[in-house]
């Protein structure tokens, strides 16, 4: 099975400002695809930005809304798949999402941010309810978390125990904790033999200060390609076959004693 050439978008994009996002999106796509790549991530809400405060009920949308239609639009275009963060509106309710939309355009997964961080996300948000969503793509399965959810250990290895290959993360990860994206997430992609695409925003938003750093780190928690702190797309290869190989020489699954971990949940 052929490597999935995945493009991680480093970009805060234009908070408030779809369209310009939009926009940056498409030539992030074009970039991506003419490198090669199949897969191209873009960061948490990147469609809105982060830092909206009370301008979140306004540009929240369902999950088939315009956005959506856009973005479907770039990834036929360009032919590659596209995952983007989102407020998705449900009645009365909105999410911290993601969506993955296929290279044919048409809708994969959606994902709510079930672990909130902070104030502002904890004012405008509601939690998701499901851990686990996944997708096929090229023969691999896709799992999707957001941020601060992969900073908990129980969501990587439920990924785990349900066969996610890539877990893909868009993030908005702040000063001071940059420790995440330098050291936690190598760790959780060794520790559940996987791959995780970590995409964060960067620079200065509203009263946040991101740090960049994104990375696809692999199942040896090797970082395969890592992005500084400012605007950038890097690309990296998510290898089916390193990664049974990796599987089958690393024993933490098979290992595991679930009847000792009961008092856990």
């Amino acid at each position: 099975m052929p490597s999935l050439r995945t493009a991680l978008l480093q970009s805060s994009g234009r908070p408030g400002a779809v369209a310009e996002n939009l926009k940056t999106l498409d030539e992030a796509a074009a970039r991506a695809a003419g490198a090669g790549a199949r897969l191209l991530v873009a960061p948490e809400l990147f469609l809105t930005g982060y830092a909206i405060g009370d301008a979140v009920p306004v540009l929240a949308e369902p999950a088939d809304g315009p956005g959506v239609e856009a973005i479907a639009e770039i990834a036929v275009r360009h032919g590659l798949a596209v995952l983007y963060g989102y407020p998705e509106r449900d009645g009365e309710r909105i999410f911290n999402a993601s969506q993955l939309i296929g290279a044919n355009g048409v809708r994969l997964a959606n994902y709510r941010k079930t672990h909130l961080f902070g104030c502002f996300e904890q004012e405008w948000f509601t939690p998701g309810e499901q851990t686990v969503v996944q997708a096929d793509l090229d023969g691999i399965r896709i799992g999707l978390l957001i941020c601060y959810d992969v900073e908990f250990p129980e969501n990587v290895r439920a990924h785990a125990l349900a066969g996610t290959d890539l877990l893909l993360v868009p993030t908005a990860q702040m000063h001071p904790f940059q420790f995440v994206a330098e050291s936690v997430v190598p760790v959780r992609a060794f520790e559940s033999q996987m791959y995780v695409a970590y995409v964060n925003r960067t620079g200065p938003e509203g009263e946040f200060e991101f740090v960049g750093l994104s990375c696809l780190a692999g199942p040896d928690g090797v970082v395969r390609t890592r992005a500084g702190r400012g605007e950038e797309l890097v690309i990296g290869e998510v290898d089916p076959e390193f990664l049974a190989a990796s599987r089958a020489a690393n024993p933490y699954l098979a290992d595991r004693r679930p009847g000792l971990y009961g008092s856990l949940a």
